[in-house]
């Protein structure tokens, strides 16, 4: 049984990034993979059962503000851990720079994060817009052994800055981090960071099956996934990704 951990699901779910967990649970019943939903909330421990993925969804600098707090013992240890030892996780906006060493909001305050990407977010500039649009990236893919693109919505003031860490890919078209370095999100083992809303994951099943493949190899390393009929989520995807790309 793959079990998805909905971090902070009532309060980190802006533009529907609950819709990432809606498409893995269908995504694995319908190769009759059995899935368990657990929402984690504020002061509840993670309790990995051994073939498992972490979503990490976006929201405010309200609720950032309470997660950081909640994140700086125990959980943020265990999240750690939890990538150091092949563990699948998904951040997207908020719960992606969360991932980071800190957050700086346009108040000035640094609130801490996980550290499980090295990098940091800082606040746009009083003259700065807010990073708003449809996005197109290239991501290498290793698994397949080819370059895969994604596209997703992407809505944020903060600019993200890679440290020591690879961009989860190269943004074709949109803003991606911070605008500027065509860098969008992170990756580091099977720990995963990016801006994209959408939801992403219904956007992109390739990828939905790529973090649920990692999750179940977790538990048996053989395993392989049932192809499914997804003639009509690719046709949607080339519609968008030809649009961005203006072919």
């Amino acid at each position: 049984m793959l079990t998805i951990h909905h971090l902070y699901a009532d309060m980190m779910n802006l533009y529907g990034d609950r819709g990432n967990v809606i498409s893995i649970r269908k995504r694995c019943e319908w190769r009759g993979i059995p899935v368990d939903v657990v929402d984690v909330g504020l002061g509840e421990r993670v309790r990995p059962t051994g073939c498992d993925l972490f979503l990490f969804g976006g929201g405010q600098d309200r609720e950032q503000a309470l997660l950081a707090d909640d994140l700086s013992g125990s959980k943020g240890a265990d999240l750690r851990a939890i990538v150091d030892d092949g563990g699948v996780i998904l951040g997207v906006c908020g719960g992606y720079q969360l991932m980071g060493h800190h957050y700086e909001t346009p108040e000035g305050e640094k609130l801490p994060g996980v550290g499980i990407f090295d990098l940091h977010t800082e606040p746009r500039k009083p003259d700065e817009a807010r990073l708003i649009g449809n996005v197109l990236v290239d991501v290498p893919a290793p698994e397949a052994r080819e370059e895969r693109r994604i596209v997703g919505f992407e809505n944020h003031g903060g600019r993200t800055y890679l440290g020591d860490c690879k961009p989860l890919g190269r943004v074709v078209s949109g803003f991606g981090n911070n605008g500027g370095d065509a860098t969008e999100g992170a990756r580091r083992l099977n720990a995963y960071g990016t801006y994209l809303h959408g939801s992403l994951l219904p956007k992109n099943p390739w990828l939905t099956d790529q973090l649920i493949l990692s999750a179940l190899r977790r538990a048996d390393d053989t395993i392989e996934l049932e192809p499914l009929e997804d003639s009509v989520e690719r046709s949607a995807f080339a519609s968008m990704a030809g649009r961005l790309s203006g072919k």
